[in-house]
């Protein structure tokens, strides 16, 4: 009886992260002290010094039971990109830049090539983000997990001056709110996702002319990532007052989540695009409208609230970005809701 016969796969290990090493190469930063492979990631903050009054932010989150698409379709590379997203969104909703990331991957056999595609993609999401892939753990689960399946997650720090952090606090009735465009579903709601479409391999792979792609290829889309856009915004001299990424919880959870007391969010329906497969898991699940968008980011993967004055120069900088914005509402005088009409 040795490791190996346990399920526990130690060369597999060592070939996953040799051929991991080109990826994370590719995301390194001045920072960055050693290489991959140490017990710890480590990053210089001589930068840091320099700055008045550096607050560190941190954000983690997983991809959720998006996960389950990638095994039916055997496509592995993007998962990481979502990775990232939903753990750097977070944070540059604070005004932070991130710096650097780690992931974690549980697999109930550690099979070389895809743990590599699967680091591939978190690696392009921290080169979209400008942050560093620092580290990170891959752990077989034999017995706990089948063997075709994993499970991914991650955890991201930023730094920001505490003088210019995005705490919602000024925004007031009259601010503009900008949104900027969704890839689509992103990382949330996929459970219900699921439900509706009934999942398989043969249905992922049906052809709808409305999404112009298959069901699967529409579904695995990565999330958007929103840190260099947000760094447009703030280069054009944009002070962005409130900041909310749009994830689980949609509309009703997380617009909320940035507007101070005795403010409430007014949002226009049909003032921007909303992707058709949103339509397509309505018409197809016999959803009602509202819980489309208390579970679903419907077009929108952040909303920022800017002073009326600068609402222009914020979808130009976005446009600019390569992003597709639009003024959606504005803050009113409320009870801290979401006002959709």
């Amino acid at each position: 009886m040795d490791y190996k016969a346990a399920g526990v796969d130690i060369e597999a290990g060592y070939r996953s992260v040799e051929l991991m090493k080109q990826y994370v190469k590719g995301t390194m930063r001045p920072e960055v002290m050693g290489g991959l492979g140490g017990f710890s990631g480590a990053f210089s903050l001589e930068k840091i010094k320099n700055m008045e009054k550096p607050v560190l932010l941190s954000g983690t989150d997983g991809v959720g039971t998006k996960i389950q698409l990638a095994y039916l379709m055997d496509k592995h590379d993007t998962v990481g990109i979502d990775c990232v997203a939903m753990c750097v969104n977070d944070v540059v909703c604070a005004g932070a830049e991130p710096l650097f990331f780690l992931d974690y991957i549980a697999c109930g056999k550690n099979y070389p090539e895809k743990i590599a595609a699967i680091v591939k993609g978190v690696a392009e999401g921290c080169k979209q983000a400008g942050a560093a892939l620092i580290g990170g753990e891959t752990a077989e689960h034999p017995g706990l997990m089948p063997e075709e399946e994993y499970d991914l997650a991650g955890f991201a720090v930023g730094v920001a001056e505490e003088k210019e952090l995005i705490t919602g606090a000024d925004i007031k009735p009259g601010d503009v709110l900008v949104g900027i465009a969704s890839s689509g579903v992103h990382s949330n709601g996929f459970s219900l996702v699921r439900r509706v479409f009934g999942v398989t391999k043969e249905k992922l792979s049906v052809y709808y002319d409305e999404l112009g792609a298959t069901l699967g290829e529409t579904l695995l889309t990565p999330t958007r990532i929103y840190v260099k856009a947000l760094q447009e915004v703030k280069a054009a001299g944009v002070t962005i007052k409130g900041c909310s990424h749009i994830t689980g919880g949609g509309f009703y959870e997380n617009i909320p989540r940035m507007l101070p007391e005795g403010v409430s969010a007014k949002v226009k329906k049909g003032s921007f695009e909303i992707p058709p497969i949103f339509a397509l898991l309505q018409k197809t699940g016999g959803l009602e409208e509202k819980m489309m968008y208390n579970t679903y980011n419907m077009g929108l993967g952040m909303v920022l609230a800017v002073d009326a004055s600068a609402a222009d120069r914020t979808i130009a900088a976005l446009q600019k970005a390569g992003e597709k914005a639009w003024a959606v509402g504005e803050a009113v005088d409320g009870g801290h809701e979401v006002i959709l009409n």
